[in-house]
């Protein structure tokens, strides 16, 4: 299987499935002397991993997610040489999934899978999984502290979820509430539909704002590697992202360029922020602002038409334990994501120019 690293000079590949043994990523380029802050490596994790009381969202499945760092780290710091984290599975119910062994389920990717490899793992999706994510997060982790040394930092929260959007933004909030929403109030509403989707046995999908603060002017790389393109490439490799906006993203299409374009101010400075910080593929120094849509948990408890191996229609109704919306624990993917393809653009662009 190829296409399991990602990045150019901050280059991370992750490894495992959702049933194994565990999952982990190795991560090559990181520059020495980085302070490795474990603790914080560990909250990015606790903010992605199952098992959040009282959240009908999430997946009642239980995992501790704690990373253990194989290599790379002495005293504290980044060495130069490839970092590997660990991530063990301990809270495996692989017998939930026998019944699905030869029948497809409907929005997975049992039949892609099948149709590329001749074999699937389906005990939960095997990597096609969103516990693969855990990954990232724990390499987004590092990504983030070599940022943070640059006065780059990332927020994401949730925007939208289950047709009930914030009506205020206030990023400070996405931690006091289950839904990691920037508005408390609307996430109590979120809340209030999810749990009775989850009692229909229905998902819901939903909206991930993403701020970047700190990017200095210069960062992407044109033509192929402009920053947008990188980052709409990385947000899209996350299973249940399926589309992505920068800025005004599709309002733009009916806007002109007299409302549209960003007027300049000495400084230099950007008046307004259709663009989303980002002009010709490179970063021009004020906040990054993205959007991505979230599509619905495909695993739902209602019965579904499909097919087997054999391609033989059958319905078929899943069990095991699955999330209603991903939104609370896909916004830390979308931050570890967005860190890793600015680090790499960083390292990339301290060779631009002399």
């Amino acid at each position: 299987m190829a296409g399991n690293t990602f990045g150019a000079l901050f280059r991370v590949t992750t490894f495992g499935e959702s049933h194994g043994a565990g999952l982990g990523c190795i991560i090559d380029g990181c520059p020495a002397g980085i302070e490795i802050d474990t603790a914080f490596i560990q909250e990015e994790l606790d903010k992605r991993k199952p098992g959040s009381q009282g959240n009908a969202a999430v997946t009642a499945r239980k995992e501790a997610d704690a990373a253990e760092i194989l290599s790379g780290v002495f005293e504290g710091k980044s060495t130069g040489t490839p970092i590997a984290m660990l991530i063990r599975n301990t809270n495996q119910h692989s017998g939930d999934y026998g019944s699905i062994k030869n029948t497809f389920r409907p929005g997975h990717a049992d039949f892609t899978y099948f149709a590329k490899y001749g074999i699937r793992d389906y005990r939960g999706g095997g990597r096609s999984s969103g516990r693969e994510t855990c990954a990232r997060v724990a390499a987004g982790a590092v990504a983030k502290l070599l940022l943070r040394q640059q006065g780059i930092s990332v927020c994401a929260y949730t925007l939208r979820a289950a047709g009930i959007s914030c009506t205020e933004i206030h990023p400070e909030e996405k931690e006091h509430n289950l839904m990691r929403a920037a508005d408390s109030k609307a996430a109590l509403l979120m809340q209030e539909r999810i749990e009775a989707l989850r009692k229909e046995g229905d998902s819901a999908g939903g909206i991930v704002e993403c701020t970047v603060h700190g990017v200095p002017a210069g960062l992407g790389e044109p033509v192929f590697d402009k920053l947008d393109a990188v980052l709409a490439q990385a947000m899209l490799s996350i299973g249940a992202i399926k589309g992505i906006e920068f800025g005004s993203g599709f309002a733009a299409a009916d806007a002109r360029g007299s409302t549209n374009n960003d007027p300049m101010a000495a400084g230099p400075a950007f008046r307004t922020n259709n663009a989303g910080g980002i002009l010709g593929g490179i970063s021009r120094g004020d906040d990054i602002v993205f959007r991505v849509a979230v599509k619905p948990v495909p695993s739902i408890y209602l019965r579904q038409e499909t097919i087997t191996t054999e391609n033989e229609e059958c319905s078929i109704e899943i069990e095991g334990r699955h999330d209603v919306c991903l939104c609370p624990r896909i916004v830390p993917v979308v931050e570890a994501m967005t860190a890793l393809t600015l680090a790499d653009l960083y390292l990339r662009n301290r060779s631009a120019r002399s």
